[in-house]
Order: C-alpha cells, then structure tokens, then sequence
C-alpha cells in the first residue's frame, strides 16, 4: 500500500505556507512537485530540501491531458515504491488542479491521499480587487474556456491563463458575448508580496499585456443591472416571471398554452421569413421572439407546479444524446443520410412504432403542404415511389385532367369532387417539388410575397395614370400586371 500527501503552496509568498505542509516537507519523505514555476521554490532551495518536479512532462506530451494522465500515474507508481511520498501543488489543491481530480478518484484500499492545504490564489485575489464573492462567484479553466462558461450575472475568475495565446482565446470568446470595450480585470502574482499586478483593461487589450504567465488570472465583473445592455436567459425568464405577477401586465397574466399556442406558429414562420429574406438583423429578432414563447409556456407550467425550463433542457439534451449514438455511443456512420435513418429508427422505437402506416400518422398537424411532403417522404422510404420525377411530373399532368374532368362533369360542378380533386393536383405538385428538392412551403410563400410585390407596381402605376384600381377593366389591370412582372425580386 501507498500513500501520497498532497500539499499546497499557497498563492506564492513564503510567509504562506502552512506550518503542517512546512513539516511534512521537511519530513524525508521524497518531495515531488507538479512545477518549480512557483515564487515558493526559493523556501525548497533557501532550505536545501530535495525535490523532483514534473516541468519534464510539459514538454513531452502534446496536451494538457496527457500531462496530467503521465503525472498521476507517476505519482502512483512512486507511491508504491517509496510508501509514502508528498505531491506538492500550487495553492490549495482542491482549487484548479486538475491532478488532484484525477488522484482523488484513484484512491482505493491499495492507495491512501491525504490533503493538506494550502491559501489558494483566490483569496489574495479578490483582496486586491476589493471584491466580495457573497453574490456569487464562479471559476473557470482559462485552457477549456468557452461560450457556455460565461455568466453575466454572476463574476467569475478566469483561471490557468499559462500565456499570452491562452488569453488570445478566451478573449476572442469574451469579444463574442461582451464586446471588444468591456472592461476586465488581469490579476498576476496574486498574493505575492511585492509582485502583484492589477490591470484593469478593455477586453481588446487582453493579450497585448506583457507578462501573462501560470499566475496570471482574468477576473470578469457581472453585468451591471443599473446601465445593463447585454442580458442571458436567466434575465428573460426573470423578466417573465414579472410580467405574470400581480405588479405585472393585466395581459400577459390572462395567457394560458391554450390562448398562445398559434403565436408559436406564427413567430416559427417569422424565422422562416428572416432566413428568406437573409435578414440577419431581423433573424436575431424574431429567434428572440420564438424563444421568448418557449419561456412563456415554461413560466405558465412552473405557476402551475407541472415544468419548467430545466425540464424542457433536460429531456432535450437527453434526446440528442439518444439520437447520435456515432457521436456519444460511438457508432460508426458515414453518410448524412445513414444519421437521418438512425436518428428516426431511434425516435419511433421510443415512441412505441411499428407499422410504416402508424410512422405515416406519427406526423404532427402541421400544414398541409408541409404534411404532404413529409408523407411522401416516409413513404418513399419502403420504396412507395416514382423512381425519378418524370413519373412525379406525369402524375401532375393526370390529376390536371381529372380536375377539368370533375368541374365539366356536373353542372355547376360538385364541389366535394372537385375539392378532392384539386387537393390530388395540389398533392402530385408536392411530390415534384420533393423529387427536385423544393420545399414546398418555402417556394408558396415565395409566390405569395412575389405577388404582394408586384400589385404593389401595379397599384403605384395606376396611381400615376391617375385611375383608381377598381375602377379599372381587367384587361387594363392585365396590362400593369404584365408590366409589373418585369421587374425581378
């Protein structure tokens, strides 16, 4: 059996090492250190203390990772073969070291770890910011950070920024969320008597800085609530929650899902429209405003004590985790069509589907050329096909016919027929537009905005000619019309 110690260094200044980490150091025991770039390794060399480090390793594995693997391992190793030997790490161990992580899980009845700690960098830091953490405070890995790590509402400290490309990446991602002008703190030497730097900077600046180094933190301020321009989900839904309350607004605490259900219908086509129309602009707009519905059903269910976001997030996730075994199971797929296969075989065994006909019902309410389509598209799955789209244009020319055929066939025309029949055309035209890859929905909608556009032109003219539209002869109108096609949309 083996045992390791693992001590903290503190933040760097001598004066802060504990008198128990002082004593096991000095204890014989052989003293191994994750790194000698640290201000207390003057107390190891001042002292003639014996020690070996790790630094080695940095510069034989490609990745952090596989630095800190080759370390535990190491450690383990040396363990068993002194019995007992001290790991030494800088400041408190449970803080940011990501060897102590891994060692911890290792420990069993054939490895003992005993923590003896050690002033983190942390304390020192907010010290010299004057900031108190009691409304919240997160630490992240500046080698890791990301997008998702970043919490306007709280402050948090960046950490393990080892130099000046590190806080080129994190101050790309910072740009994305902040902008280039938000100001940010750079701490180096945190708790080092007389070495402290603070730099209180634009986040433009951020890897401009000389002297970034393994001490060198970011710590970034919450939004301010007073001046705040920039706002994150948890604004939204606070901001919901107020609305619904009884200082609210009068409407929007009359709304149930029932009562707002067509507005999602309506905000999902508005996203369509942007996406049409290339409208960057108008698409952040109204993906805010499909979003705000999703969280104004989730604040309706969380009064009501049945869901709330965390749900919708949770089954989500699990979802995507589900239907990309090639990713998280690792599946092997090679093509885009293999993923669409797999990922609806998963979605109707969950669903308990086993006919093609119940796959055909399994079809939301969606409209109707978007139904149809989807349809087709099932059915063609068993090979209930054409097998290219000259069938699929023959069929329209067929169905064409019958719609004549049941408009002449009774005086008047028996409008049951006749609607049949025009929804077999309208069907057959849907099954073209599959064959050629055109959504069906997006080339009617295109239609419709194109015809808007153009008795627009039509309109305007008329105006010019001083005639009033419907006081016009449909053959003058036709006349315009045509006109108006020659300008192109």
């Amino acid at each position: 059996m083996g045992k390791i110690y693992i001590l903290g260094l503190g933040p760097g200044d001598v004066d802060s090492l504990t008198l128990g980490v002082v004593n096991r150091i000095k204890s014989g025991d052989k003293n191994f250190l994750r790194t000698i770039k640290h201000p207390t390794i003057k107390f190891f060399n001042d002292n003639n203390i014996p020690y070996e480090s790790y630094d080695y390793v940095y510069d034989m594995k490609e990745d952090f990772k596989d630095v800190y693997e080759y370390i535990v391992e190491d450690l383990i190793k040396k363990a068993k073969e002194y019995k007992s030997i001290n790991y030494i790490v800088p400041g408190n161990p449970m803080v940011a070291e990501k060897t102590v992580e891994l060692l911890l899980k290792k420990e069993d009845k054939d490895l003992e770890i005993e923590l003896m700690t050690g002033l983190s960098f942390i304390e020192p830091m907010l010290e010299l910011l004057k900031r108190d953490p009691i409304s919240g405070l997160k630490i992240v890995n500046g080698e890791e950070f990301d997008i998702k790590d970043i919490d306007i509402n709280i402050d948090y400290i960046i950490t393990q920024v080892y130099n000046r490309r590190v806080a080129s990446d994190i101050k790309l991602v910072l740009s994305e969320v902040y902008g280039d002008e938000y100001e940010i703190y750079v701490v180096n030497r945190a708790g080092v008597k007389g070495e402290e730097k603070l730099y209180k900077i634009p986040i433009y600046e951020l890897d401009r800085i000389d002297g970034i180094d393994s001490l060198t933190s970011i710590y970034i301020p919450k939004v301010d609530k007073i001046i705040k321009k920039l706002y994150d989900i948890a604004d939204i839904i606070d901001t919901m929650k107020k609305l619904r309350s009884e200082e609210g607004c009068p409407w929007d605490r009359e709304q149930t899902h029932k009562s707002i259900r067509q507005s999602v219908i309506e905000e999902a086509y508005e996203v369509v429209d942007a996406i049409d129309r290339e409208d960057e602009e108008g698409l952040i707009e109204e993906l805010g405003d499909l979003l705000l519905q999703i969280i104004f059903h989730c604040q309706i269910a969380s009064e009501e004590g049945r869901f709330n976001l965390y749900h919708v997030t949770t089954q989500l996730n699990n979802k995507l985790i589900y239907r990309h075994p090639h990713v998280f199971d690792e599946k092997k797929v090679e093509k885009s069509a293999e993923v669409v296969y797999n990922w609806d075989k998963l979605k109707y065994n969950k669903r308990g589907i086993s006919t093609y006909t119940d796959i055909l019902k399994d079809i939301p309410p969606l409209p109707a050329l978007m139904k149809s389509y989807k349809v087709q598209e099932r059915a063609g799955q068993v090979g209930f096909d054409w097998a290219d789209v000259d069938g699929a244009l023959e069929k329209v020319k067929e169905e064409y016919f019958e719609v004549i055929e049941s408009i002449n066939a009774i005086e008047g025309g028996d409008i049951g027929e006749i609607e049949e029949e025009l929804g077999d055309l309208l069907f057959a035209v849907v099954n073209v537009c599959r064959f050629l890859n055109v959504n069906p929905e997006v080339a009617l909608n295109r239609t419709v905005n194109k015809f808007i556009q153009r008795f627009e032109i039509m309109e305007k003219e008329s105006i010019k000619m001083g005639k009033k539209l419907e006081d016009m002869t449909l053959e003058e109108m036709d006349e315009l019309w045509n006109k108006a096609k020659l300008h192109k949309f």
